[in-house]
């Protein structure tokens, strides 16, 4: 339990989720996570780019649609498709995205479950997988804040 008014001089008592070790493994994976999603973001948005603005698929294999030459690895028409077969990197690159972003999602709400923080910052360290560049900054502030609360309160996490 939190003291609504602590005595002078003392500092409320603040009690974490879980132990020190399981918050420590937590703020690992979300780094990880972190920087992986904002990654594969970047890497997205380079696709849209592509796809969008210039009409083009990264394209792994196949053969070319007009030619019939083996294509091995680049740039392809997306409509109509410049490639048969191969492997359609961007979409894999798609998929590979949200998938990524479910798995940062969790890392999201362990680390915010078990520091016992406020919504609005598990809002906050949510949108670092949607917003370009945002994964990067959000995590290093996140990290600085755990940190200090994990030196604040060593005693927070001591449950077993």
């Amino acid at each position: 339990m939190i003291d609504p008014k602590p005595a002078a001089g003392r500092t409320p008592q603040r009690r974490f989720g879980g132990t020190v070790a399981q918050i420590r493994s937590a703020l690992g994976f979300y780094r990880v996570m972190a920087y992986a999603t904002g990654s594969m973001l970047l890497l997205l948005c380079v696709e849209m780019i592509l796809r969008y603005g210039f009409g083009k698929f990264l394209f792994a294999g196949g053969r070319d649609a007009f030619t019939g030459a083996p294509f091995g690895f680049g740039l392809a028409d997306a409509e109509p498709a410049g490639v048969v077969g191969g492997v359609n990197v961007s979409l894999a690159i798609l998929i590979v995205h949200g998938w990524m972003y479910v798995l940062y999602l969790i890392s999201n709400f362990r680390l915010w479950s078990l520091l016992r923080w406020p919504f609005r910052r598990f809002i906050l360290m949510a949108l670092g997988g949607v917003v370009p560049f945002l994964s990067f900054f959000v995590e290093r502030r996140m990290h600085a804040e755990a940190e200090r609360e994990l030196l604040a309160h060593p005693d927070a996490g001591a449950r077993y």
